[in-house]
């Protein structure tokens, strides 16, 4: 009778999992550089600088008035059909599912969590930055727009800054970001702020945003990237805790393998005449008999493989009675 645990999908896939190499030595964590820190405090000032020029309704705010006025989606038509669908690159459901496809196939192949995680913790982070920056100052769009040359502040709107604009620049910069060699990264990077941008000037031309509020996008964007190296130990415990979890639960559902015995101590087994004299010889164990020494006769002995076989003499064939040797003649029957 087979006693065997049938495994589970997810038994194979963790098995399948463990015979993958392990995570590379040469992909290191992200740090907060001298470098990093300063590309932060400038975004940070560009972020302050934008949000205060539209609440003061300075000069880029009657900008946004005259980009809206000159309509893009009526100068150039043509591009209209082209845009519908590259902007669908900055949305959060379709661009989280590829990005997540890509990364979960890194973690599988690398044997760790990272990817993933940084990915999770970085969309959070931008639903929480973006979602309180959009209800807490309330902006509406241009479709919506209440009175020419203002800057529809606190109407209770919810476009300012661009969540389409932010989000490209999070999930497509964060391919960037865990990328394993810089040149790697040197073109993902360049690739993701050239999609980013596309994505915020297509919603300027559709007229779903201000202009102001694709800059504040890229820079609401730019921040995450720029502080997700603050969470690096975060998500190394959470990766811990989560493989721990894991492997507990392995283990309780999992037969246990039986403990080997402890091998004895090795017998050095040793000619005759290479034993010292006086040696002491072990007991016999008393669960089995000694046995009787074997006596040799006196005189030279040789080994079995030194003896020379014996070849017997004569026919090895049985003897005949009705048989009679050549040249004579048989007896007469009665």
């Amino acid at each position: 009778m087979r006693t065997e645990r049938s495994h589970t999908r997810l038994d194979r896939v963790f098995a399948r999992l463990d015979r993958e190499p392990e995570r590379p030595a040469h992909v290191g964590m992200p740090r907060m550089s001298r470098h990093r820190i300063v590309l932060l405090g400038a975004t940070l000032a560009f972020y302050a600088a934008i949000v205060w020029a539209v609440v003061v309704t300075s000069w880029l705010v009657r900008l946004d008035w005259q980009v809206m006025f000159f309509r893009p989606y009526q100068q150039w038509p043509e591009l209209h059909a082209f845009v519908d669908y590259y902007v669908v690159l900055g949305q959060r459901g379709p661009t989280a599912v590829m990005v997540a496809a890509w990364l979960g196939w890194r973690s599988w192949r690398q044997h760790t969590l990272r990817p993933l995680l940084a990915l999770g913790v970085s969309l959070l982070l931008l639903n929480i930055t973006v979602g309180a920056a959009k209800y807490g100052m309330g902006r509406l769009g241009p479709h919506y727009a209440t009175e020419i040359g203002s800057n529809e502040m606190w109407l209770g709107g919810d476009i300012f800054p661009s969540g389409h604009t932010a989000n490209a620049v999070v999930t497509w910069g964060i391919l960037a970001y865990l990328a394993s060699t810089p040149r790697a990264r040197r073109w993902l990077s360049a690739l993701s702020a050239v999609t980013s941008l596309g994505v915020g000037l297509s919603t300027v031309y559709i007229g779903t945003h201000w202009l102001s509020d694709v800059l504040l996008g890229w820079a609401a964007g730019l921040l995450i990237l720029l502080a997700l190296p603050w969470f690096e130990p975060l998500i190394a415990r959470a990766e811990a805790r989560i493989l721990a979890v894991r492997d507990r639960l392995r283990d309780r559902r999992g037969p246990k393998a039986p403990v080997p015995a402890p091998a004895g101590r090795p017998v050095v087994v040793r000619p005759l005449t290479e034993r010292p004299v006086g040696a002491v010889h072990e007991p016999v164990p008393a669960g089995r008999a000694a046995r009787s020494p074997v006596h040799l006769a006196p005189g030279p002995h040789t080994s079995r493989a030194e003896r020379s076989p014996v070849t017997p003499t004569g026919s090895r064939r049985p003897q005949h009675t009705d048989r009679h040797p050549r040249g004579t003649t048989p007896a007469p029957r009665p």
